[in-house]
Formats: structure tokens, C-alpha cells, sequence
């Protein structure tokens, strides 16, 4: 749904007629100014009677596009004043990914909109009867990537239940401010801090300007506390060891928590590395993204976590990370896979990374190679290849196996809309062993 329009005089009370349709003149005046007199009453009266909104009410909000959207109300907090007026709500924009749900003020309701609280049971029993069209099944399709395929539906209503309001709503990470997407478990003492600062080095968060800066008076650090594996130009991907650096790979967690809407916060930081992307620049190596990793997975894990920043997305951050990780599973003579769930962004991302790596090499060797090779050229799980080149239609069952059916003008129509491939990692500059060496 677009803006609410506005409402002609016809639906609005503006103009009245007589009963046979034609204008009453003087009396039909009359009416009008009786009817114009008593509008704002009975309006009045229906805003007070459905004031405050209970949770799970459906209404139309004021967004920051200036247009008004349907929301569904998540929750609801008393202000400084008593009255059935003074609330804020917690909104889920229904069109949108849950990230974008906010506090929001009175004022930027419509409640003239105001549904009532349906049972959430028959709803979804009612749904599923419904013909979708393709938008609304694409909507579905993406607020159902989020990561909780391995929950059962008592463990997912709780798990939505506990993490459903964000409690931290901004935070300043070197630069930039950046507003938050999900629900992060804080330290309690943090429950009543809107917006948290950051050192952008050894990631400690405080509750006051005041304090990050003292803090950073006296932090020595300069980049994250670990070994640098990486440096081109000016990137480079420290390797931090959750063992040996136990209290930034926690701050790590909850810092990319707040932008993940995973189930899975990794207290246990001892069993995973973290490999962290920076900017290099005079004043030090400013973290824009990474990812963490099994020191040792039975399911050929290669990466568990990935995060770019806000601030830094859109720049082939994320396709860099995940080829970083790939080019580590090379140098241990081993495939990976990415652990499961994917985020909504995380998922995206592999099916482009995977498309354009594979359809390079098809392309090079016009076809003539199998499922098994290509997985070793490029440490690709076989099973992430297969599914890759079915969502392509390049891959067809013939006689008990399958066959890539590779035509030159369907790999490049494929790889033109794959588009850029984002950053290149240049091996000659990754300086690595691997964890089971190093022990």
C-alpha cells in the first residue's frame, strides 16, 4: 500500500444533499453547517474511545517518506503525562523488513484507520486461503529468510516475544552514527540507553560521550587486537582468536547483533575466529565489516557470522568477505559451506557470490567439466553448486547423474544480470596458516 489518500467531501461529511439528490438550497446550508459543527465531536469521541491503542492493533502511520503506511502495534510505553494520549508505540511496518520497526509518537497515526486487534490464530488460518499475488509472496518470501528455519513455532513466538523491541536505537562507531535494525542483549545496566558510543578499536561501549572519551585517551589500540593477515592498498582483514581476545570478540557479538536477526548470540567466543575488514588510514584500521568461524566444524562450515556496517554497504564489502572466506578454505585443502541460517542480506549475497564464480569458470571451460571439479576449483560445497546452477536452469538429469548444460549466450545473459563481482582479494597479499597448523 502507497500513501492514504486523502478523503474527497463526498466521504468525508463536507456536502450533503437531499434525499431525491438534488442540492436542498438555504435548508440543505443549514444542514451542512449543523453536520460541519458536530464532525470534530464525533471524531473526537472515536479517538477516545479506541485511545490508547492495545497491542496488535493495525493502523496507518507517517513514515519518513512523508507517506502513510499500514503498521501493526508491537508494543506501548507511558510517557511523563497520565492520560489515554500520552503513549508512544512500537510499530512493524507490515510492507517492510522488521529492521525498519520504531518508536513513534501519537501524532503520526492515523487513527481514523484503526483496525481492531484481530486474533493473530484465525488470521493466519484465514491467510492461508488467500490466492497471494507475486509481490505480496516476494514480501512473505523475505521477512521468512531472517533465520529461524530451525526453530519450532513455540521457540520462534518466544524467541520473537523476547527480542521483538529494539532496545538500543542508535549508536556512534568512530565517525558515524548509525541507527540500529534489531534487538541485542545488552548487559542489563544498558536496558535504559537509547544510543550507546562505541571505541571503534577495541569495541567497549559506554553510556556517555563523556565516557568514550576518556576512553579514548587512553586506549592504545589502533586496530583490532589480533594478527594482520591481509593488506592491500588501503584494506586490510585482521584474524582475531575468541579465545585469546575473549572481551572484543564479545563486544563483536553484541555490536553486530543490533544489525542480525539471528537467533544465535555466540557467548562462547573461545571456539571461533573472527576475520575483520578495515579501512586503513592515518589515524588507524577502522573496522567496516566481518566474519567469524568455527575453529573446528564437522560440517564443513566456513563461515558462521558475515556483517558489513551500514555505513560501509553497497560497496563490495560483503562479496569481498565472503571470497576471503572461500580463498582460507582453498589454502586448508578443504570446501566450505556457509553455517545455516543465512540472513535475508547474507543469502543474497552467496547466490551472487556463487553465480558469478561458477558461471566464470563454465564459461572459460564452455561447459566441458563436472560438479566435482568445479567444487574443487573453487572450494564451493557440491551441494551449494547444485542448487546454484538449478536456480540458473544450467543443470539437467540425464541417465542417473547430472549434466551442466552450459549455452555461451545463456552464461552471459546470467552473468550480466549476476552483475559486479565487488572487490577481488589478491592472494599473493593474504599471509595465512591455517588454525590447525598454528596449534
Amino acid at each position: 500500500m502507497g500513501s492514504l489518500e486523502t478523503p474527497t467531501s463526498a466521504e468525508n461529511g463536507s456536502s450533503i444533499t437531499a434525499g431525491n439528490g438534488k442540492s436542498s438550497g438555504d435548508g440543505g446550508a443549514r444542514v451542512h453547517q449543523a453536520v460541519t459543527a458536530q464532525e470534530p465531536d464525533v471524531s473526537k469521541r472515536r479517538r477516545s474511545s479506541v485511545l490508547p491503542l492495545e497491542v496488535g492493533t493495525r493502523v496507518m502511520c507517517r513514515w519518513r517518506d512523508g507517506k502513510y503506511h499500514p503498521v501493526k502495534v508491537i508494543e506501548r510505553r507511558k510517557g511523563n503525562v497520565s492520560g489515554p494520549n500520552d503513549y508512544e508505540y512500537y510499530v512493524h511496518y507490515t510492507e517492510f523488513n522488521r529492521r525498519l520497526d520504531e518508536w513513534v509518537k501519537l501524532e503520526q497515526l492515523d487513527l481514523d484507520s484503526v483496525e481492531a486487534v484481530v486474533d493473530e490464530k484465525v488470521e493466519e488460518k484465514g491467510a492461508t486461503g488467500l490466492k497471494m499475488t507475486r509481490h505480496q509472496k516476494r514480501k512473505i518470501d523475505e521477512t521468512h529468510v531472517e533465520g529461524h528455519e530451525e526453530l519450532d513455532a513455540a521457540s520462534l513466538r518466544e524467541h520473537e516475544e523476547f527480542t521483538k523491541v529494539k532496545n538500543i536505537a542508535t549508536i556512534e562507531l568512530g565517525r558515524y552514527e548509525i541507527e540500529t535494525w534489531y534487538f541485542s542483549p545488552f548487559p542489563p545496566e544498558y536496558n535504559d540507553c537509547l544510543k550507546l558510543y562505541f571505541c571503534e578499536f577495541c569495541l567497549n561501549f559506554m553510556k556517555r560521550k563523556e565516557q568514550l572519551q576518556r576512553h579514548m585517551r587512553k586506549c592504545d589500540l589502533k586496530h583490532p587486537p589480533g594478527d594482520e593477515i591481509y593488506r592491500s592498498g588501503t584494506l586490510s582483514m585482521f584474524e582475531v582468536d575468541g579465545k585469546k581476545n575473549k572481551v572484543y570478540g564479545q563486544n563483536l557479538c553484541y555490536l553486530a547483533k543490533l544489525f542480525l536477526d539471528h537467533k544465535t548470540l555466540y557467548y562462547d567466543v573461545d571456539l571461533f575466529l573472527f576475520y575483520v575488514l578495515c579501512e586503513c588510514d592515518d589515524r588507524g584500521c577502522h573496522m567496516v565489516g566481518y566474519f567469524s568461524k568455527e575453529k573446528h566444524s564437522e560440517e564443513s562450515y566456513n563461515l558462521a557470522c558475515i556483517l558489513t556496517l551500514p555505513p560501509y554497504q553497497r560497496k563490495g564489502y560483503g562479496k569481498f568477505l565472503i571470497a576471503f572466506s572461500y580463498e582460507l578454505s582453498k589454502k586448508e585443502g578443504k570446501v566450505g559451506t556457509p553455517e545455516r541460517p543465512l540472513s535475508d542480506l547474507g543469502l543474497l549475497s552467496y547466490r551472487g557470490y556463487w553465480t558469478r564464480v561458477l558461471l566464470d569458470i563454465l564459461k572459460k571451460h564452455k561447459g566441458n567439466i563436472s560438479i566435482k571439479e568445479l567444487s574443487d576449483m573453487t572450494a564451493i560445497k557440491a551441494e551449494d553448486i547444485l542448487t546454484t546452477l538449478q536456480s540458473l536452469e544450467l543443470i539437467q538429469y540425464r541417465k542417473g547423474q547430472h549434466v551442466i548444460c552450459a549455452d555461451p549466450k545463456v552464461l552471459d545473459r546470467h552473468l550480466k544480470a549476476a552483475g559486479r563481482g565487488g572487490l577481488e582479494v589478491d592472494v599473493s597479499k593474504l599471509i595465512w596458516t591455517p588454525y590447525k597448523e598454528q596449534s
